[in-house]
């Protein structure tokens, strides 16, 4: 028998064995409540953590290269001791929100599901572990052909299940639902719209879908799919069917006007076109690194409705908050000039690669100018209503923006004194494969770039009572391993 007909033996043995396989459905609700799912009123914060201040870490796309960097910071934050004297704790136990995409979607989920738990086998289960050629060893094999090729089931559910095999063992959403630990957001980009889909129970009850029995690898296995290279994940949309009502802010501030007067408006009128699942029955989903690879807009559009939500505020109790802290984990790749050196256009390949990266880096750009337009359209509303206080005025008998200290730190490449080990670093490719030695060399630049960050140190100083307490372990030095 030639090796062609063994192929083809196989291939149609597998699929009399198999069959087509059938995608993950996500399950209907029938109806909703507030007081259940993965959502933001139903986080149960870390013994210890501190009320007065909300930790926001975001965690960028970039493959390997951005899941290590995310993990350094982790690294180094579970270094850093917080609080008064008497009451120091890991300012790892202070973080209370954690937004991902792609690449850092796995370091999000895990964290999210482990805990501190994740310095002991993430490194091994995942940073340090060729993920690229074991799926396209999974892909290539012809058992999985029937599985690849039927409709539905497609690269991204060969990924999902490999990714749920190293790491999630499982795990849904509702394993994380009622948990102590922080609250994980990652997102896709629905395709047809070209917007972001955050992985939480507040969009799901647009689609009248129960969140808590999705499986974490698969909104990582949608966080990352790239284009082309892997298939999109799709969603069944079952809008119209649970008594969904859009917020009551949204139809207080909306009116007949074609364009959205703010950026919330913009983001709840995308979510709104998928309230009737007759319409638009599935819902496609790519990397989401398209339209954010900072994993940002999620947490900017929740700002936004904090300042117009007077009912968000209460549920979340806004006014116990001093400060907000964003530590924004930029793993962004060096620009590729290469092709205004030489004469000859791009080819096709080249072009596709290209038409992704560059909006991927302006967008990254535009989403650190949104959270910083918001952080400042708050401070002059809080001025505003202390005016109108003060004159007697109307606001005076409302509930009002407290005054909360707003600081951005900002963990990127370039903060890197090292111009050496800046370029190394900004030259690593994006893909779901490092040497370990890179691995480490990402996991060390987090580190030492947040040390040497004057809003991370002040943030430390504020949380201390204005003093910086002693190490709890001793900073890694030159060519040595980080130790969590």
């Amino acid at each position: 028998m030639t090796e062609i007909k063994r192929l083809m033996l196989l291939v149609l043995l597998s699929a009399l064995l198999t069959g087509c396989a059938i995608r993950p459905i996500n399950p209907a609700l029938e109806k909703l409540s507030d007081n259940a799912g993965y959502r933001w009123t139903n986080r149960v914060p870390l013994p210890g953590n501190d009320p007065d201040t909300l930790l926001v870490l975001v965690f960028s796309g970039g493959g390997t290269r951005a899941a290590a960097f995310s993990y350094g910071v982790l690294e180094e934050l579970k270094r850093t001791p917080v609080g008064p004297a008497g009451a120091v704790r890991p300012m790892l136990d202070q973080v209370d929100l954690v937004t991902g995409v792609s690449g850092g979607s796995f370091t999000a989920l895990t964290f999210g599901l482990y805990g501190d738990r994740i310095f002991e086998s993430y490194e091994t289960d995942f940073l340090k572990r060729n993920v690229e050629s074991e799926l396209i060893k999974r892909l290539l094999n012809p058992l999985n052909w029937p599985s690849t090729l039927s409709t539905g089931f497609g690269r991204s559910e060969l990924a999902e299940n490999y990714y749920d095999e190293i790491l999630f063992h499982g795990a849904t959403f509702g394993d994380l639902t009622g948990k102590p630990s922080p609250m994980v957001i990652v997102s896709a980009t629905a395709v047809s719209t070209g917007t972001e889909w955050s992985f939480t129970q507040n969009n799901f009850d647009v689609i009248c879908s129960d969140l808590s029995q999705m499986r974490l690898a698969r909104a990582a296995a949608a966080s990352s799919a790239v284009p082309v290279i892997m298939s999109p994940v799709t969603l069944n949309n079952y809008g119209g069917r649970c008594g969904y009502q859009p917020p009551d802010w949204l139809i207080a501030q909306d009116n007949s006007d074609s364009w959205p007067k703010t950026r919330l408006q913009q983001r709840a009128r995308e979510l709104a076109r998928y309230a009737d699942g007759q319409k638009r029955p599935y819902i496609h989903l790519v990397d989401g690194g398209l339209v954010d690879n900072l994993a940002l807009y999620a947490f900017v559009g929740d700002l936004q409705e904090l300042s117009v939500s007077e009912r968000f505020r209460e549920m979340i109790h806004l006014s116990t908050l001093r400060r907000i802290a964003v530590v924004v984990v930029n793993a962004r790749s060096n620009d590729d000039f290469s092709y205004d050196k030489r004469e000859a256009p791009p080819s096709a390949f080249e072009l596709l690669m290209q038409s992704s990266s560059v909006p991927i880096d302006r967008f990254s750009a535009e989403a650190i100018y949104a959270l910083e337009d918001v952080v400042r359209q708050w401070q002059l509303e809080r001025k505003i209503q202390q005016e109108q206080r003060r004159l007697g005025g109307v606001a005076a008998a409302t509930s009002q923006l407290p005054d909360i200290d707003f600081s951005i730190i900002n963990v990127s490449f370039d903060a890197l004194p090292d111009e050496e080990e800046r370029a190394f670093l900004l030259n690593l490719p994006t893909s779901l494969f490092l040497e370990a030695p890179a691995v480490d060399r990402l996991r060390m630049a987090a580190g030492t770039v947040l040390r040497a960050s004057p809003p991370f140190r002040k943030l430390v100083r504020d949380m201390s009572g204005g003093v910086e307490p002693l190490a709890l372990h001793d900073e890694p030095k030159a060519g040595e391993k980080p130790a969590p």
